[in-house]
């Protein structure tokens, strides 16, 4: 009898097509591997950290001038990946990395405990929130990030919340509430003042101090405020007889 015949009952695949799904495999360049291998990620810097980042990636970041909703972009980036990397230099020209606010958040509590020994024998525990910003990346830019016309992420109080008026110093008040009437005055001669020769009169005129009246009308805390010149008590005693003639 001759050799039974071989039935196949469904397709078999070819050889070829089983070294190229092992090579597959292997290699990682199955369709996820794939698209692993070609998307585009980047390295930026913000709030003195660096993150690597990916289009869809959500982080938190050192807190940035924004609202909720609104959209920034970080031009500090350091590196490009994907089919053709590029380093910067240290930054990589023309591009960017956009992103959309969720919200502002605060991160997780740090507990400071400080304890002193022997002499003070004293302990201290402090608590602290560091104020973050949430976003999720949208874009990665590789050029032509300049011109977007997308606001750049700064770090700073958010566009909502107006910013603390800066106290005015101590000094610029004492000459700024100068009264009124030693602007109108005349100038005196203060080295008619005992104890004031040319060089202090000059270094009171320096001070907005020009006459007798103005001289008369200081406060305590104007004197202590002016650093020119130290403002005897007696000057003050004797400009008050002299502006009264």
């Amino acid at each position: 009898m001759g050799p039974t015949p071989r039935v196949v009952t469904q397709p078999e695949k070819g050889a070829l097509f089983e070294v190229a799904e092992a090579r597959n495999s292997q290699m990682g360049t199955t369709e996820r591997g794939l698209e692993k291998e070609i998307r585009m990620f980047a390295v930026l810097k913000t709030g003195g950290k660096q993150y690597k980042v990916q289009a869809g990636d959500v982080l938190r970041v050192e807190k940035l001038a924004a609202d909720a909703g609104e959209k920034v972009q970080f031009n500090d980036v350091l590196m490009l990946g994907g089919d053709a990397p590029v380093v910067g230099a240290p930054f990589v020209e023309g591009a960017g990395v956009q992103a959309e606010v969720i919200e502002q958040v605060k991160g997780d509590k740090v507990i400071k405990f400080v304890k002193r020994r022997r002499k003070h024998s004293s302990k201290r525990t402090v608590g602290h929130r560091q104020k973050l910003t949430l976003v999720k990346i949208t874009d990665i830019l590789s050029s032509g990030a300049d011109k977007s016309g997308i606001k750049a992420a700064t770090g700073s109080a958010p566009a909502g919340e107006a910013a603390p008026a800066a106290k005015p110093a101590k000094k610029a008040e004492a000459k700024a509430e100068a009264p009124a009437a030693a602007a109108a005055a005349a100038a005196d001669d203060l080295t008619k003042l005992n104890g004031v020769g040319p060089a202090a009169a000059k270094k009171l005129a320096e001070a907005g101090i020009e006459s007798f009246a103005a001289l008369a009308a200081l406060s305590d805390e104007q004197i202590t405020a002016i650093d020119t010149i130290k403002v005897k008590p007696e000057w003050v005693e004797q400009a008050k007889e002299l502006a009264q003639g």
